[in-house]
Parts: C-alpha cells; sequence; structure tokens
C-alpha cells in the first residue's frame, strides 16, 4: 500500500516538473533565437519479487528445488532524469535592420554555433542576433553586453556596418567610427570598404551540457568544453538583417500540455485509491 502511495506521488512531481518546462517553452514561443527544452524520465531500478518462504530451499532425494520462485518484477515509477535544451535552428525571419545577425547553421554541421558576448559575468554564448548600437558606437545586446569580435568588442556608427557571410565586419573607412559621423545605410557607398573585425562565433563540443543563464545566454561546463572555433570549411554562414525565430512549435507543446495533465491525474487518482484501500485495511484491522 505505501509503496503504491510513494509510485503515485513519484508520478506526480515528474508531471509537475515537466509542466514547469513546457509552460517555460510557451512563454518563450516568441523570443528571438529561444531554444526549446526537453524532458528526459528515467524508471526506478524494478526489484524481483519472490513467493514468500521461510527457509527458500527444499530438499529432496535427487537435489534440491526453490520453494520461493520469482513471481514477477515491482515498479518503482519514474524520476526525472534531465532536463536538456535541443538546438535545432528556428525559422528564419527578415528585418531589414543591419544589426540584426543571425548565424545559418550549415548542413551536416553536427553542433550549433554561437554568437561570443562580453557580460558582467565573463563572455557567455548566445543565438539571438537582436543587437542595437548603443551611444559609443559599440554594437551591443538589449542588455547593453557588447558583441565580441576576434579583436574585441565591436565599435562602429550609425550605417557605417557591413557583415559578410563568412563573418568578416568592413566600414566605409571615409565615414570611420566615430559616432558623430554616422549615416543612413542606404546612402552609405562603402568607397573605401576596411576589414574591421570577424566576428567570434564559436561552438562547444557536447551542446547539450551547455548552462542556460536567462536573457538568451548560455554558459560553458566542464561536460559542454570550451568555446571553439570552426574549421573555415564547417564554418555557419552569418546573414545580416535577419533574426532566428525560436524553434518552439506551439502545437507540440499544447498536446504535451494535455498529455500531463491526463499523467498527472492519472497519477492523482492512483494515489487516491491506494489512501481508500489502506483506510480499509485499518478499519478490518482496528
Amino acid at each position: 500500500m505505501l509503496r503504491g502511495l510513494y509510485t503515485g506521488a513519484n508520478g506526480m512531481i515528474s508531471q509537475q516538473v515537466r509542466m514547469d518546462v513546457v509552460a517555460n517553452n510557451l512563454a518563450n514561443v516568441d523570443k528571438t533565437a529561444f531554444k526549446k527544452d526537453t524532458t528526459v524520465f528515467k524508471t526506478f531500478p524494478e526489484m524481483l519479487l519472490h513467493r514468500y518462504s521461510e527457509d527458500g530451499i527444499g530438499k529432496t532425494p535427487m537435489g534440491s528445488f526453490d520453494t520461493s520462485p520469482v513471481v514477477g518484477k515491482l515498479g518503482f515509477g519514474a524520476e526525472v532524469n534531465e532536463v536538456y535544451t535541443r538546438f535545432e535552428q528556428g525559422a528564419v525571419k527578415k528585418t531589414d535592420n543591419i544589426f540584426d545577425l543571425m548565424v545559418q547553421d550549415q548542413p551536416g554541421m553536427e553542433k550549433p554555433a554561437f554568437f561570443s558576448v562580453l557580460t558582467n559575468r565573463g563572455e557567455r554564448l548566445t543565438r539571438s542576433g537582436n543587437f542595437v548600437l548603443d551611444k559609443n558606437g559599440f554594437v551591443v545586446t538589449p542588455q547593453g553586453f557588447p558583441l565580441l569580435g576576434e579583436k574585441g568588442p565591436i565599435q562602429v556608427n550609425q550605417g557605417n556596418f557591413l557583415v559578410k557571410e563568412n563573418g568578416e565586419i568592413y566600414i566605409n573607412a571615409k565615414l570611420g567610427t566615430a559616432p558623430k559621423d554616422g549615416t543612413n545605410f542606404s546612402e552609405n557607398r562603402f568607397e573605401e570598404p576596411v576589414l574591421l573585425d570577424r566576428l567570434k562565433i564559436r561552438t562547444v563540443e557536447n551542446p547539450r551540457h551547455l548552462d542556460k543563464e536567462g536573457d538568451s545566454f548560455y554558459s560553458d561546463t566542464p561536460e559542454s568544453g570550451e568555446p571553439t572555433a570552426f574549421p573555415e570549411l564547417l564554418a555557419p554562414q552569418v546573414l545580416q538583417g535577419y533574426l532566428e525565430a525560436s524553434n518552439v512549435s506551439v502545437v507540440t507543446e499544447m498536446v504535451d500540455m494535455i498529455e500531463v495533465n491526463r499523467a498527472y491525474e492519472a497519477n492523482s487518482k492512483t494515489m487516491q485509491t491506494q489512501d481508500s484501500l489502506l483506510g480499509r485495511l485499518f478499519e478490518i484491522m482496528r
């Protein structure tokens, strides 16, 4: 009886964790480059049940036999094994904003690509490319953290920022990088193109072990490995004027939510049944 209560309670706790993950996915469905999480469950070790006997072994002139044979296996329910992030690429959204950037994963790429951003906690990885220009001319995230190139933070001026597919950043030397010398991008002819820097695009060996820190930032862990650059032939494309949508499917998440509700209710009814039977047993024994 008590074992049944514990099994039902474990099931309810597991489904509660899954519901939290589904709710978080739905809450971030419109967030740029958000990556959905998936809950993975595992079962507790099963136990072999034997028929009860005091000695266990019967003796005969021809040998012996087992007086407590195996009845079957008894499961102890499930528990959450891990919540991991799925890095499948989201849909491409055209914005025509020159400070909107997107990393386009190439066919055959086994590991996702990330922008590098310098936060107040150190360098962090992100897929979100909705950058802006601050008052000092640095390309920064909406939170104010600078986007990194191979040489460090990227400083340009309004309308003088051109990013090629290989991540190279060009400016018009005629305009320079002073914020006061900015112009409209459509009027900039790049008469004197100069290579300013190259975007710091990185990946890790085991992306599923990256830690989510909020605001679309990821930090590397010993399990994920340190950020490394892509080989030249496998480098992702960088698209300027585009953003990556989240990879969350609203329909799939709603179906999962219904499934979680039903599983939670089934575990709840199991506990109610076990509690009712336990109460009747105590009344009989009284």
